[in-house]
């Protein structure tokens, strides 16, 4: 075995196979994170070939090492800090000049560079004939052809990375960078040549120079920590030679830079690369065709949108309800084993059951909606869809503020907040994934629906407001009438909710683009990648690690919640005098039931009133009860009392525990979904219709759950994003609620 362990960073464009070859390279040893204060997806592992150990770097997909997003400043700031002993870049052998620009930019940051031109099998069946030696020759770097999806060309491609590393000195000797013409690369020269003489330990001093005549700020702010002695007189020489540029040649030097370098990669290619005329018409174009198409790409993007819907909460449901049913068992029986060993009341046997137990089970319930929708989101992906889907949303989702994609995670929204916030990582500015994540809220997810069934059921009894194919009974000289297609009153209100939601997003966008999010919507720049059939290996590994960072990460901080609650319901207790005046009320109830002054019947509803009494005393007398109590002034102007806060409060930890939490007071507890019509009447009988929207439009905009929030806070990066999410969602649940309520009060409708 080689002690000497070889360092390889993978770059490449999105879409070029690079995580793919990763994954090839890899395998199973992997481990995945994020880079330091940023959201941006770290990937490492390892292998041995050769008895060499390799660790590799996954960098983040770039198309260049420009300062415009955070995954190109996180890979230049890999290559040039941590210093990797080589850089693969990874290349779409059937769009070369596209990729090669990053390639470029490499080059001309002074690493040692192996370029795998990857797909070649691809490139091949489209017609592309590529001299790799030639065109070697012409970039000074090794060239070698791999597949990644089928494991081709690893080895090669490995043993070139060791050549390489282990004679650097030789490779960037070899290497040949753009040559920027007689009014640019004299200016490079010289300012490259100052910050040698002033500096030359530094390293990149090329690109250096190349970068502050960009006026590249990121670089300026590099240069300002290792030279800052020297900063001023580096930039003023960048400011005077890019003016200079710029007055002689009319443009500006980015303009100039880029110009240069695409003409350097097409000098290269139009060398060594030929094409054949019967491959001109391919099957990815006829694809685009249709799917990208001005009329028929928004459907048939809302139709596979809607099955990425249907599949994730169709499928994955009914194994929720499976793993909440293992739940409910494993709870059950645990409860009857510590109440037989600890006692019923034991504080023990509460904690274990209600709070660790049901805290587990609810994380755990989640996995398979986790699970099929990154299955999902990654057979999109591999396939080469999801591009032409940004393409054709990117249009209407620019008008209000938001990157094309931004559609994908905010309609997951409607099923569950959690992977929605997770789906926001296809987003690639951070403006945008803030912006969508702090919106995904709004969309009504599957938590509400059981609030919204239980307020329409107790309020707006169903009537059709429109019938189509209908028959007509008549008995007992009463018309009933039935409709096999038709729409009702509740149908309609659920309706207006969802929309409710949605406008409401597409409001909140438009202030936070404008304000703390202010800044341009970031450009459509994505490649249309060929269409390619998913490996099984590469979903499956894309589906394990999203899966596991979910129950490792997020698992972790909603058990800590949980326990929270658990606590805030529980304590403080009644005292034991408290106690034994409701044992001592159901001790004659007892009596009188033995002594016959009751039925069985009589008995069983008194003892039930005697521990439902009991049950409201301990909710009111413990924190959250009290918090209700003390929060009721502030909610009374939106027609809540007490009792509907304390509901509020449970729903932080799912927004189903409303109805639970709701249960609970009105004496219906574990049985709340088989006696959910006794519900409906007592909460029916003590609020108004106007009282329950209320509470559904109060429920649809409030703060997300705790699951959300910890998500947000783990996406983002930092939990004062998450805390603002919670923040301007419940004042924005407040002040809606209270303008409804307020003003159909003002109109006579309450």
């Amino acid at each position: 075995m080689d002690a000497r362990e070889l360092t390889i960073a993978l770059a490449g464009n999105p879409n070029s196979g690079k995580t793919t070859l990763f994954n090839a390279l890899t395998g199973a040893h992997q481990k995945v994170g994020n880079y330091p204060g940023v959201t941006v997806e770290k990937k490492e592992g390892s292998c041995v070939r050769d008895g060499r150990r390799c660790h590799v770097i996954d960098l983040p997909g770039t198309y260049s090492l420009t300062a415009y997003s955070i995954e190109e400043i996180v890979a230049r700031n890999v290559i040039m800090e941590d210093r990797p002993d080589v850089v693969v870049d990874i290349v779409d052998s059937s769009n070369l000049e596209r990729n090669l620009y990053l390639a470029t930019q490499l080059l001309e940051l002074g690493v040692p560079l192996v370029l795998a031109f990857n797909m070649a099998d691809l490139a091949k069946s489209r017609g592309y004939s590529i001299d790799n030696r030639l065109l070697s020759s012409l970039l000074g770097v090794p060239i070698v052809d791999t597949v990644a999806r089928k494991g081709q060309g690893t080895d090669e491609l490995l043993q070139a990375a060791r050549r390489a590393a282990d004679d650097p000195a030789a490779a960037l000797a070899a290497q040949r960078v753009p040559n920027y013409g007689h009014e640019v690369e004299p200016h490079v020269k010289e300012l490259a040549d100052r910050i040698a003489a002033r500096r030359p330990d530094l390293p990149h001093k090329r690109w250096f120079a190349l970068k502050l005549l960009e006026g590249d700020n990121e670089t300026h702010r590099r240069l300002e920590r290792l030279a800052p002695d020297h900063i001023e007189e580096f930039r003023e020489l960048a400011a005077r030679l890019r003016q200079h540029i710029e007055s002689v040649c009319g443009d500006s030097v980015e303009i100039l830079l880029a110009d240069r370098r695409y003409g350097f990669i097409s000098g290269a290619c139009t060398e060594a690369v030929r094409r054949s005329v019967e491959t001109r018409h391919e099957w990815s174009d006829k694809i685009d065709a249709v799917v990208t198409n001005r009329y028929l790409g928004l459907p048939i993007f809302a139709v596979l949108m809607f099955l990425v819907f249907q599949i994730t909460f169709s499928l994955g449901n009914p194994m929720v309800e499976v793993l909440d049913g293992w739940k409910n068992h494993l709870a059950g029986a645990a409860g009857s084993l510590l109440a037989t060993w600890l006692g019923e009341g034991s504080l023990i046997k509460s904690l274990l059951v209600n709070g660790v137990i049901e805290g587990v089970g609810a994380v755990l319930s989640f996995v398979p909606l986790v699970v099929l929708l990154f299955l999902c989101i990654a057979v999109l992906e591999d396939t080469g869809y999801m591009a032409r889907a940004a393409f054709v949303m990117d249009r209407l989702m620019h008008r209000i503020g938001l990157h094309g994609k931004s559609f994908i995670p905010m309609l997951v929204g409607f099923g569950c907040s959690v992977p929605a916030i997770m789906a926001t990582r296809v987003l690639g500015s951070r403006r945008d994934r803030l912006a969508t994540m702090l919106v995904v809220p709004l969309m009504s997810c599957g938590a509400r629906l059981p609030i919204y069934l239980l307020i329409l059921g107790a309020f707006f009894p169903p009537q059709v407001v429109f019938g189509l194919l209908h028959h007509t009974v008549i008995e007992n000289g009463q018309v009933h009438t039935s409709y096999y297609l038709s729409i009702t009153n509740q149908a309609l209100i659920l309706f207006g909710i969802y929309v409710l939601g949605i406008l409401l997003a597409i409001g909140a966008v438009k202030v936070l683009r404008s304000t703390i999010l202010r800044g341009e919507v970031e450009p459509f720049v994505m490649e249309l990648p060929p269409y390619r059939m998913p490996t099984g290996r590469g979903l499956l590994i894309h589906v394990w690690e999203r899966a596991w960072m979910y129950i490792k990460k997020a698992g972790t901080v909603i058990l800590a919640i949980l326990l929270v609650m658990w606590v805030l319901n529980t304590f403080p207790q009644l005292s034991q005098q408290q106690v034994q005046q409701f044992e001592q009320r159901s001790a004659q109830v007892r009596q009188d039931l033995d002594a016959g002054r009751l039925t069985a019947e009589q008995a069983d509803g008194q003892l039930a009133q005697v521990e439902h009494e009991q049950g409201q005393a301990a909710l009111a007398h413990s924190i959250t009860g009290r918090l209700g109590k003390a929060m009721a002034p502030a909610i009374r102007p939106l027609g809540f009392d007490w009792k509907i806060g304390t509901a509020l409060l449970g729903a932080f930890a799912a927004k189903e525990v409303f109805v639970g939490q709701m249960g609970v007071i009105y004496a219906v507890g574990d049985e709340a979904d088989e006696q959910s019509d006794s519900l409906r009447e007592r909460i029916a009988a003590e609020y108004t219709p106007l009282q329950g929207l209320s509470i559904m439009i109060f429920c649809l905009i409030c703060s997300p759950c705790m699951a959300t929030v910890a998500i947000t806070a783990r996406e983002s990066g930092h939990w004062k994003w998450a805390a603002f999410a919670w923040t301007y969602l419940t004042a924005l649940a407040y002040v809606v609620t209270l303008i409804v309520y307020q003003g159909a009060l003002a109109l006579g409708l309450g």
